[in-house]
């Protein structure tokens, strides 16, 4: 008996079949493109990704059926929505929440709903990044596509309906569509009202862990699935993260190393709206019953991919050619000091607290005798120094962090743990499995099938913590230094980088 989790992630898929005490048993992944059709426009292709995440699920089962997978989940990014029809035919692209379309309805939403009332009902801040604005393009610049969609489903729904469940959302990925009644666990029939969006188009939300279909059929068949092989709920990416490295409880956080770098406190009971608001921090359903979630993110993977791809095309593609990433390479160049030059990691879309859709990023202080480096280091400070900068100021939350666990990608990386503890002044404790999403999935899908009682059992018996990295004192005042620096530089560009 093993459990799946599919992670389900804008860059690319991946699929981990864990054995009951969360070993893992295979592993797979493939990597995809965003689709980018004009200016301002980012996309992906559901059948594309579907093809991928079919490939992910067949190989990972076939590698685990020694362990035969019994259960799985699946979690996604959030935000982005694919229309499909009621025989589970994709019907058009899926807009990702850096894609600014939909931003001429965001004054008509918050004419009729100010933000205070729109965050007590859905615990999030208007913003550009979210479905609904989207759905509202999608209505009325491809009217077909709206009019013969069946359901708008988020990636975890619309994986799971295409192996077989049913059409539904869960609690954490409902709230991402701004739609959604965090207290009521419901859709909000006001917010629906002012947008004139038919709810009847958007799945049923339900609590991650519910038990939702089964993959039978052709399907079965074509992944190498026993048929019958249960579909649980899974739920946000970010959540999943947080299960799999089992962050379940207040002051211990979830840093998430993966295309976005997010912080994910753990908490209970809503916090005030005003000082929320402040900091924009958003209040989301955990995938632990009980739990809510904030997130605090900048695109830091998405930076380290543009980074590779215009620095070191040429050796990322040679290193890929033999089968290993180019990165550790690259991280090996940074300098053991705080670089010269500063990064306002400010390239796409920034997350909280101003959440701007019309910036730009900079590289201040180059040399000729600047190595790539030292810009790399730069930009690794710059997106820690950006979460560092919400920390220091957000204290009035009564959200408090002594303690964080590191998963994705980047958590693989020595220097950048250190990095991020000497910057952040919080030690970063490295997950055994750095893949932490696909264990959260692989928990839910255990839990959600009557393995173990309860998430809280299912972390205790599934998850194990590595290595430990502690802030160094002497390093943390040099960083402190470059901090100011950075600190000073947005107000100067400010005006200057919209676009």
């Amino acid at each position: 008996m093993s459990f799946l989790g599919i992670d389900v992630g804008t860059t690319g898929c991946k699929a981990v079949a864990f054995s009951v005490s969360g070993e893992p048993l295979a592993t797979a992944y493939e990597e995809y493109d965003m689709v980018r059709p004009r200016p301002g426009w980012f996309e992906l292709d559901p059948a594309t990704v579907w093809s991928q995440v079919k490939q992910t699920i067949a190989r990972a089962v076939k590698e685990a059926s020694k362990d035969p997978v019994t259960a799985l989940a699946v979690s996604s990014m959030g935000e982005s929505l694919v229309p499909v029809s009621k025989d589970r035919r994709i019907l058009g692209a899926s807009m990702l929440l850096i894609d600014r379309r939909g931003e001429e309805y965001l004054p008509l939403i918050s004419s009729g709903l100010s933000a205070e009332k729109l965050y007590r009902i859905n615990g999030n801040i208007l913003g550009i990044q979210f479905s609904l604005p989207k759905l509202m393009w999608i209505r009325d610049h491809t009217p077909e596509v709206y009019q013969k969609a069946w359901k708008f489903l988020l990636w975890s729904g619309f994986v799971s309906f295409m192996l077989g469940a049913d059409p539904v959302v869960d609690y954490s990925l409902a709230n991402r569509t701004l739609l959604f009644d965090v207290d009521a666990c419901r859709w909000s029939d006001q917010i629906a009202r002012i947008a004139s969006i038919d709810l009847e188009k958007l799945p049923d939300p339900v609590p991650a862990g519910t038990r939702i279909g089964s993959v039978t059929g052709p399907i079965a068949d074509e992944l190498g699935l026993a048929k019958g092989t249960a579909i649980v709920a899974g739920c946000h990416d970010q959540c999943a993260n947080a299960i799999g490295c089992g962050v379940t409880e207040a002051g211990v956080g979830m840093s998430g190393m993966g295309t976005y770098l997010t912080i994910v406190p753990v908490f209970t009971g809503r916090k005030p709206p005003q000082s929320m608001m402040r900091w924009g921090l958003n209040t989301e359903h955990h995938a632990v019953p009980g739990r809510f979630v904030s997130f605090i993110y900048n695109q830091g993977g998405l930076l380290l991919k543009w980074y590779r791809d215009t620095f070191a095309r040429a050796e990322s593609e040679a290193a890929q050619r033999m089968g290993r990433e180019v990165y550790p390479d690259l991280i090996r160049e940074i300098p053991p000091e705080p670089a010269n030059v500063v990064v306002l990691p400010h390239f796409t879309v920034t997350g909280p607290p101003e959440f701007i859709s019309d910036s730009s990023g900079v590289i201040a202080g180059l040399k000729v005798e600047t190595t790539r480096g030292e810009i790399l280091k730069g930009i690794l400070e710059g997106v820690i120094f950006y979460h560092k900068a919400l920390l220091d100021s957000s204290v009035e939350t009564g959200i408090a962090l002594h303690e964080l666990r590191a998963v994705g990608g980047g958590s693989k990386s020595d220097a950048w743990l250190q990095i991020s503890a000497d910057i952040l002044g919080r030690p970063i404790v490295r997950t055994r499995v750095s893949e932490a999403g696909c264990l959260g999935g692989a928990l839910i899908a255990a839990a959600g099938t009557g393995v173990f009682h309860s998430l809280e059992e299912g972390v205790r018996a599934m998850v194990s913590l590595g290595d430990r990295f502690e802030p160094d004192a002497s390093r943390q005042r040099l960083y402190n230094e470059s901090f100011e620096r950075y600190r000073a530089l947005w107000p100067l560009m400010k005006d200057v980088l919209r676009t």
